[in-house]
């Protein structure tokens, strides 16, 4: 195989339009009461900027602390966490579409370690926070919890 070379930092991006007010969908991933409907099972508390939360999936017994930098209000969230060992970050922008809806793009960047291991987890985030992004427009437009995150890796199986 030749040697691939990379031009660009690979990031992870998914989005997706949410028909639901912008106000309705940024609430959705402040609050953990919310959030635990279509992503981790628990969360300390809202995010705010300068504080420190810890997100939690219980289902794989795995958490996450998580650094929230900066909160514009239905506009922008930006974290850093250590989600694929070394710290990245992962910025949500929130943009009003059409009559009361909201396209939601979600962006993470800073994976660590050598090219294929940067690019192995700029793919693998890119479809969890597809899978996230689908669960909520699920649960905001229609009120059906799907279990996208907890059952992507379900026990017992073996990854393929």
């Amino acid at each position: 195989m030749n040697k691939l070379q990379l031009t660009q930092e690979p990031v992870a991006k998914a989005e997706m339009l949410i028909r639901r007010p912008v106000e309705e969908v940024f609430q959705a991933f402040i609050d953990p009461k919310v959030t635990s409907k279509f992503w981790f099972t628990k969360g300390s508390g809202r995010l705010e900027a300068g504080k420190w939360v810890k997100w939690e999936w219980e289902m794989y017994n795995v958490s996450a602390q998580v650094n929230v930098k900066e909160v514009e209000e239905n506009r922008r969230i930006l974290i850093e966490w250590a989600g694929y060992g070394a710290p990245t970050t992962v910025e949500w922008v929130f943009t009003p579409y059409g009559n009361g809806a909201t396209f939601v793009s979600v962006t993470e960047r800073g994976f660590g370690g050598d090219g294929d291991a940067v690019v192995n987890s700029a793919l693998n985030s890119t479809g969890g926070f597809t899978w996230v992004l689908a669960g909520l427009k699920a649960w905001l437009e229609h009120g059906i919890k799907l279990n996208l995150v907890a059952d992507r890796y379900p026990k017992g199986l073996s990854e393929h």
